[in-house]
């Protein structure tokens, strides 16, 4: 009997650990997905580790992914794989703002990514009646918390499909899409009219492009005469050294698991603004002090990852989640280690600030 009566005591221990582990990591409202609904955005399940693999291959060696136009030429379609991939990772372990922010005394992650992303709208001076651009707008939390902060209508553009779909299935639980609109495009050919917007901004997102100056003069064509643009630059700090090997593979590391044909020099984004006809109002690196770091977020503790890598195999064996998911997650927890390396080296900003205008008396380019 005491021998069923622990049988029994075990199972339903077992039970509410996987109950936890799986349905209790984090409403919808707050961190986007469920583990049980992982999905591998608009791939197939039987092809997940096929892309995967064909990501990797693609993007092994970063600063060879675009040193010519045919292999640059790919390097939006597998930025599109890459968003299949961890999308749904993105939004389970992160939430649905896919970017970091200095952390603040006393506030959540939550918090402070919400303050990161409101100084967005105050310093584009955005108001109701403006019509303002999100350039790689994700699943669409910056979007919704800029529209909601100064009333002004937001249009997201965003490469991916399924990421299209869940920003608009988002704000519409928001009750935001009346003043949030998601478009699918390349923010290298924006599907705009020239002078189509009062103001934009890009958040983490333009270190996709194999040339800034690309994203950048396209920007510049859909913004109206005196229009401002913000963005948050990924980029290698004056500290990087070339001749380090640590920094070097810290560096290769970020662009191999972040989809990134080769990161800029933080001393190169005013530069290649201006070449579009951009005037730099401001520059600015946010991660630096008396910010507090950026990077403590991604100091995942052993039991954290281990209950996530957990939970993540239990699902694909179950086959609720694809063949392919683990190795996935892996790649983004090695992809983490490398950030937060560059980040306590100081060789590597993920919130490089600048602040442009197109002059008021501009043709669109």
């Amino acid at each position: 009997m005491e021998a069923v009566t622990v049988a029994w005591t075990a199972a339903g221990v077992g039970m509410a650990l996987v109950y936890w582990f799986v349905w209790v990591m984090g409403a919808a409202e707050v961190k986007g997905k469920r583990a049980v609904d992982l999905k591998m955005g608009s791939i197939t399940n039987d092809k997940v580790k096929d892309k995967y693999t064909q990501y990797w291959s693609f993007f092994r060696r970063p600063k060879e992914t675009a040193t010519t136009e045919a292999s640059a030429e790919k390097v939006p379609a597998f930025v599109d794989t890459f968003y299949n991939l961890v999308t749904d990772i993105y939004e389970w372990g992160w939430g649905q703002s896919f970017h970091f922010s200095p952390s603040l005394p006393g506030r959540s992650h939550r918090e402070a990514t919400r303050v990161h992303e409101e100084r967005v709208s105050d310093l584009l001076g955005a108001k109701p009646g403006h019509r303002i651009l999100d350039v790689g707008c994700g699943v669409g939390g910056p979007m919704r918390a800029i529209a909601a902060h100064s009333g002004s209508h937001v249009v997201g553009i965003t490469i991916n499909e399924y990421q299209v779909n869940r920003a608009r299935a988002h704000n519409r639980k928001a009750g935001l899409d009346s003043r949030c609109e998601v478009v699918c495009g390349n923010f290298l050919s924006m599907p705009f009219a020239d002078g189509s917007f009062d103001g934009a901004y890009s958040i983490e997102a333009t270190c996709h492009a194999p040339r800034l100056q690309d994203v950048y003069g396209e920007v510049y064509r859909v913004l109206k005469p005196g229009g401002l643009y913000v963005s948050y630059e990924w980029v290698t700090t004056s500290i990087y050294r070339a001749d380090n090997p640590e920094h070097v593979e810290a560096i290769h590391g970020i662009e191999r698991g972040d989809a990134l044909p080769g990161l800029r020099r933080q001393d190169e984004i005013a530069s290649m603004a201006k070449e579009v006809g951009f005037e730099v109002l401001k520059e600015l690196d946010l991660a630096l002090p008396p910010a507090l770091p950026w990077w403590t977020r991604l100091k995942m503790g052993r039991l954290a990852y281990w209950r996530n890598s957990l939970v993540v195999r239990v699902l694909t064996v179950l086959r609720v989640a694809p063949k392919g998911v683990c190795e996935v997650h892996e790649m983004l927890y090695e992809t983490a280690q490398h950030l937060t390396r560059g980040g306590e080296t100081g060789i590597f900003t993920p919130m490089h600030m600048v602040l442009l205008r197109k002059p008021a008396a501009a043709q669109s380019k």
